[in-house]
């Protein structure tokens, strides 16, 4: 059970000054980050080009080829299907567009959406690809999050490839008495067997918190591993964000 805990396929290793800088301080310079796009004035369109070339230099550092961060922009769909309705159902003035009546407030919204959803999720992605999930949860700890939260992150990284395992033997045992799900009729099946899952999950989980109750748990993880972050550290994690924040502050002044 505990054999998959030490790799996590979104982690990318390097050896590379962003790898090494402590989790925390790189949490801290991703939120300032994404709260720098995000209050971007909706009538300037430079900083944005200013935030892309920062995160792209941030991926070179980091030794990150661009095709990996291309595929994991995949979770990004949603968003784009949300903005690209945009324009079509506004209201507002309309502009005609490769002979499509289009909302002209639609448009600009849209792309300030794409935009500051993009950047948000690439800085995610170099996140992810730069700290071990288990460092993340370390710098939360550090940073002072609600144990509660930290403690359901913890548990769901921990116990989510048992979960996706016991879903896939459960497959197989459908599948080897020969179930295909084809239409909507096996749909009763399927909920039988998310039903299942979840109680096998549960009672799993029961079984967990007694085993650790019996080992003193007291409702606090312990820190596995004191981090600490000296002036240097930080300053090589905040020229990010500064760099974000000064192209908003520059975009508000010529605003």
């Amino acid at each position: 059970m505990s054999g998959g805990h030490g790799h996590h396929e979104l982690y990318v290793e390097r050896a590379t000054v962003v790898h090494r800088l402590p989790p925390h301080c790189k949490l801290v310079a991703v939120l300032a980050f994404v709260v720098a796009v995000i209050s971007t004035p909706r009538s300037e369109v430079w900083p944005y080009l200013v935030y892309a070339a920062a995160l792209a230099a941030v991926a070179a550092v980091s030794r990150l080829p661009a095709t990996l961060i291309l595929r994991r922009m995949v979770v990004e769909v949603p968003f784009v299907v949300f903005a690209l309705l945009l324009p079509v159902v506004a209201r507002g003035p309309r502009v005609e567009v490769f002979g499509f009546s289009l909302s002209e407030s639609g448009l600009q919204a849209a792309g300030i959406l794409l935009a500051k959803g993009t950047l948000g999720v690439v800085a995610s992605i170099v996140l992810a690809a730069t700290t071990r999930p288990r460092d993340v949860l370390l710098g939360l700890q550090l940073l002072r999050m609600p144990q509660a939260l930290v403690q359901i992150m913890t548990f769901m990284f921990r116990y989510l490839e048992v979960v996706l395992a016991e879903t896939g033997r459960m497959r197989v045992a459908r599948e080897s008495r020969g179930f295909r799900a084809r239409h909507l009729g096996h749909l009763p099946v399927l909920a039988h067997s998310a039903g299942a899952l979840f109680i096998r999950c549960y009672e799993r989980g029961e079984r967990v918190h007694l085993a650790m109750l019996s080992r003193g748990y007291t409702g606090r993880l312990p820190v596995l591993r004191e981090v600490s972050a000296h002036s240097g550290q930080w300053a090589v994690a905040a020229i990010l964000p500064a760099v974000a924040v000064l192209a908003t502050a520059s975009a508000w002044v010529l605003a």
